[in-house]
């Protein structure tokens, strides 16, 4: 059986289930994925030119893209399942070629794709980038077309975005674990206005917006059809206190590091080990306890409320430009951590 995956991906939410698809086929034989992303070359662009003369700082913000952030998030999902992962990305403006090179110069056996079609795999093929992988492949192609073809309900609208959450906080997290441990071993200085803006990230998305949603959504629903799940749930919720209390003691931690205190040191890598520790737990717990739950005993009214409350902000308390800024933020993010050895 294929052994290792190539998994074009682009910003899509196709892409979601794209790597978790193409995760689940290389878990069951087992073997491993490459995830690839090609973005346009912005500096040929008119506006990229413009940019490039006028304000540099901002051009390479602009050609950077979010290329790490999407594929940091498809790599969260193969950690999940404990299944071998890594990236690349290019530029390019003719991305099926990108694609068929990526997959010959590292080896892969299999290119796993999506169709994007929504009137059958004839009408999304034609004029495709899946179209011109397919005619010039000299490799099996596999393309998941079915979920691309069919409207997604209310259930996998809420899922895939909880999990995309769950995913970028992952990703987070990794990083931050990753350049600890740079530091940690002295290959890296530390640089603070990064540790800075990874603990911020955290404090202000998941802490302040998403554990919440999850708590007067999804949680309070499946308590009101089960009572299966009240011991998970409630620990769940303890773990969103005790997650609080690490995080403040994480950030005293980091204030005592950069200011050079005897010990400080050791004190900010040992309260990141547990910090990250807890999350890790965490979020398996929901995504191998609560989601298979709740898609067993949620109604279909109970899934439109949780899909209008996570993805159209239908909840006062949570809104639409709050969810695009900490996605704004995820991506600069991820673009200001060092790149990890493939």
């Amino acid at each position: 059986m294929y052994q290792h995956l190539l998994v074009p991906i682009d910003g899509s939410t196709l892409s979601i289930q794209t790597a978790e698809q193409a995760v689940a086929l290389a878990k069951s034989t087992g073997g491993r994925v490459t995830f690839f992303h090609a973005r346009p070359d912005f500096g040929a662009t008119g506006d990229g030119a413009l940019l490039h003369a006028a304000q540099p700082d901002s051009f390479v913000q602009m050609a950077a893209g979010n290329a790490r952030a999407l594929l940091a998030k498809a790599e969260s999902s193969a950690r999940a399942a404990k299944v071998e992962a890594h990236s690349i990305a290019v530029v390019s403006d003719h991305p099926h070629e990108a694609i068929l090179a990526a997959a010959k110069t590292q080896g892969c056996d299999l290119i796993f794709m999506a169709s994007h079609g929504r009137r059958g795999l004839k009408g999304a093929l034609q004029g495709s980038v899946t179209q011109k992988v397919l005619y010039a492949a000299t490799l099996p192609v596999l393309i998941a077309s079915v979920e691309s073809n069919l409207p997604h309900s209310d259930e996998q609208r809420a899922l895939l975005t909880i999990k995309d959450e769950h995913r970028s906080l992952a990703a987070v997290l990794h990083g931050l674990e990753h350049v600890v441990g740079q530091i940690r071993s002295s290959a890296l200085s530390p640089d603070f206005g990064v540790l800075r803006a990874m603990l911020y990230y955290i404090e202000k998305f998941p802490e302040r917006l998403h554990h919440p949603k999850e708590e007067a959504f999804l949680f309070q629903r499946l308590r009101a059809r089960t009572d299966e799940c009240n011991a998970v749930l409630a620990e769940l919720e303890q773990q969103h206190r005790e997650g609080a209390q690490l995080f403040a003691v994480l950030g005293q931690a980091l204030d005592a590091f950069e200011a050079e205190h005897d010990g400080a040191a050791e004190r900010f890598f040992s309260a990141v080990e547990r910090f990250a520790a807890s999350q890790w737990l965490h979020l398996g717990a929901e995504e191998k306890v609560i989601l298979p739950a709740a898609h067993r005993y949620l109604t279909n009214a109970d899934w439109q409320a949780i899909a209008h409350a996570f993805l159209d902000n239908g909840d006062p308390r949570f809104g639409a430009q709050a969810e695009a800024a900490f996605a704004d933020l995820f991506t600069r993010l991820l673009n200001l951590l060092p790149l990890e050895n493939q």
